[in-house]
């Protein structure tokens, strides 16, 4: 299986940090962001990558390379534009099923940090997307989406948990939706009326790397726990 790692944004919100520097190669704990992804990754036997890039692009390719020095192989799907989410995707669906069209692939926003164990997400969910839920934030109380006790997610009800930024998507998720630029939610919710995605409630530590306040909270907690196991 392989997986995608989302760093196209624009990180507007950690500015003034990402003014020359673009948000996933922002350094926390001794290393890029995006670098903990790709080794987190890896140690779950995922090991072809495909980065999406725009904002800085040239900054992250430089930095990773071909991603050997991890035990990865990476390729880039450049976007010039920001394509949102689902429009990204989307233009890399040819890098994602290039041996496999119709092969379920991880997608893993740039912008979290979660101590998830990617080796425990299925390789085929049942119908087109399996998302992984963790509890609302402070800056998200509402949360996104409602988890069944079947396993099925769905746009109603309560509780609402939060969507972490991690699934596994099939291509069919995309099926007959024109290019262009577009979030992923829509496809979510048209997928979810159709009763088509699952997923789970992941209990552990989960953070949205969205501000300067929470990379420094992040950087704390790696910073400790590094401490404590070394």
């Amino acid at each position: 299986m392989k997986a995608m790692i989302l760093a196209a944004g624009r990180g507007t919100r950690m500015r003034p940090l990402t003014d020359h520097c673009p948000k996933p190669l922002l350094p926390v704990a001794g290393k890029p962001l995006i670098v903990h992804h790709i080794e987190r990754l890896v140690a779950a036997g995922l090991t072809r990558l495909v980065i999406n890039t725009a904002y800085r692009g040239a900054q992250i390719e430089a930095t990773l390379g071909d991603g050997a020095r991890w035990g990865a192989a990476i390729r880039y799907s450049h976007e010039g534009e920001p394509l949102e989410t689902g429009g990204g995707i989307q233009r890399a669906l040819p890098l994602l099923g290039d041996d496999d069209p119709e092969a379920a692939f991880v997608v893993v926003n740039g912008d979290i940090w979660t101590d998830l164990d990617y080796a425990t997400l299925p390789d085929a969910p049942r119908g087109d997307a399996y998302l992984v839920l963790v509890d609302n934030p402070d800056h998200h109380a509402g949360g996104d989406f409602v988890l069944g006790a079947d396993g099925r997610v769905g746009d109603r009800g309560a509780p609402r948990l939060t969507f972490s930024g991690v699934s596994v998507l099939r291509p069919s998720l995309f099926a007959g939706y024109p290019a262009g630029v577009f979030p992923l939610a829509p496809l979510l919710r048209a997928a979810m009326a159709r009763g088509a995605v699952s997923g789970h409630h992941h209990r552990g530590y989960w953070l949205d790397v969205g501000t300067p306040a929470r990379l420094q909270q992040l950087e704390q907690r790696l910073t400790h726990w590094h401490q404590e196991h070394h």
